[in-house]
C-alpha cells in the first residue's frame, strides 16, 4: 500500500519530531516511526468499514421510512440499490476485514454513528444518488462506480470527517490523502473473484521497503554533523539558521540517499524530494532544494562519492 514517497514523508515527519523534542531519544522516535506508519493501515481499515456502516445506515433508513404512518408509495417500495450494492456486500462479508477491525478495536462507527448519519445525509442530497437508485438492471461495474463516487465525492471531502479524524489520532489527517488514493485504487480493481486477496493490501510492498524506512531514518539522525558539513558552502546566500527546518531535513535525506542507497537513481531521489517540498515546505523551497541537490550531485560525481549500481542510476 505504501509507496516510497509515503515512506519518505513518514521519515521526514519523524526526523522533524526528533529535532523538535527536548529530550532526544532515538529508540523512542524509531518506535514512533513504526507506530505512525502502522496508523495509516488502521485508517485504511476504518475507511473501508465506514462504507459498510453507511450501507447499514441506508438499510435502517429504508425500514424507518416504510414504517411511517403516512409513508408515500416511494417510501413503502423504495429502491434497494444502495443496500444491495454487490461490492459493498462483498466488503461487509470479508472475514479478513471484520477480523482486523475487531483485533485492532476499530469498530468506531457504532459509537460515533452521528458521522455516518452526516455522510448519509450528504449522499442522499446528490442528484447522481437518485439516478443510481432509479437505474434498472444495475450490474457489478455500476455498483463499483457508485461506491467509488461515494467515496471520492461524499466521504473524502467531508469537513466534519476531517475534524473527527484529527481528534481521533494525531497522524491520521496527514495520512488521509494517501489512504484515499490507495483505497480508490483497490476499489477500482475489485471483483467478486479477487476481493478476498486484494481488499486489504500489505502495508509494505516488500521487506526492502521497510528496511529503507529504517535505514533512511538512522542515516540522517546518526550522521547529522557530516550532513551539515556537506551542505555548508553550497548555500552562499544562506547561513544554516536561515534555512527552513523542513528544507534542511529534506536536503539531508536527499544526500543520505545519494551516498547510502546504491540502487536508487539520483534523479528519482531529487524528483521525490522536490514533490515532497512542494507539499510540506514553503512555495520557493523546491527551487532552492533542486539547486542545492544538483550542485551536490556534481560535486559527489567529481569526487567519486556516488556509488550507484546499474544503468541509468546517475
Amino acid at each position: 500500500m505504501l509507496t516510497r514517497r509515503h515512506i519518505r514523508v513518514k521519515v521526514l515527519q519523524s526526523i522533524y519530531a526528533f529535532n523538535q523534542s527536548e529530550h532526544q531519544d532515538l529508540d523512542k522516535q524509531e518506535k514512533f516511526l513504526w507506530y505512525s506508519i502502522d496508523q495509516m493501515h488502521d485508517l485504511y481499515l476504518l475507511m473501508l468499514q465506514l462504507l459498510v456502516a453507511m450501507q447499514r445506515h441506508a438499510e435502517d433508513y429504508l425500514i424507518k421510512s416504510q414504517q411511517k404512518y403516512l409513508a408515500t408509495d416511494l417510501e413503502r417500495n423504495p429502491s434497494r440499490a444502495f443496500v444491495d450494492n454487490r461490492l459493498l456486500q462483498l466488503i461487509a462479508k470479508d472475514s479478513s476485514l471484520s477480523e482486523a477491525v475487531k483485533n485492532k478495536k476499530l469498530d468506531y462507527w457504532k459509537e460515533d454513528s452521528e458521522y455516518v448519519s452526516i455522510l448519509f445525509k450528504s449522499l442522499i442530497q446528490q442528484d447522481w444518488y437518485e439516478d443510481y437508485l432509479s437505474k434498472k438492471d444495475v450490474n457489478f461495474n455500476d455498483d463499483k462506480a457508485f461506491v467509488i463516487r461515494v467515496y471520492k465525492e461524499v466521504i473524502a471531502p467531508n469537513e466534519k470527517l476531517y475534524e473527527y479524524l484529527e481528534d481521533k489520532r494525531l497522524t491520521w489527517l496527514d495520512d488521509f490523502p494517501i489512504v484515499n488514493t490507495a483505497l480508490v485504487k483497490i476499489l477500482s480493481k475489485a471483483s467478486a473473484k479477487n476481493i478476498g486477496s486484494t481488499l486489504i493490501p500489505d502495508l509494505y510492498k516488500n521487506e526492502e521497503d521497510r528496511e529503507f524506512a529504517l535505514q533512511l531514518f538512522r542515516k540522517v539522525i546518526l550522521n547529522d554533523e557530516k550532513l551539515n558539513k556537506e551542505i555548508e558552502g553550497k548555500t552562499p546566500n544562506w547561513d544554516k539558521e536561515r534555512i527552513a527546518g523542513i528544507d534542511m531535513i529534506i536536503l539531508k535525506m536527499g544526500i543520505s540517499e545519494f551516498l547510502n542507497f546504491p540502487s536508487i537513481p539520483v534523479r528519482a531521489t531529487i524528483n521525490e524530494y522536490l514533490e515532497i517540498s512542494k507539499e510540506y515546505s514553503t512555495p520557493k523551497s523546491s527551487l532552492f532544494i533542486n539547486g542545492i541537490l544538483d550542485k551536490l550531485v556534481k560535486d559527489f560525481t567529481e569526487a567519486k562519492k556516488l556509488n550507484k549500481i546499474g544503468r541509468g542510476l546517475t
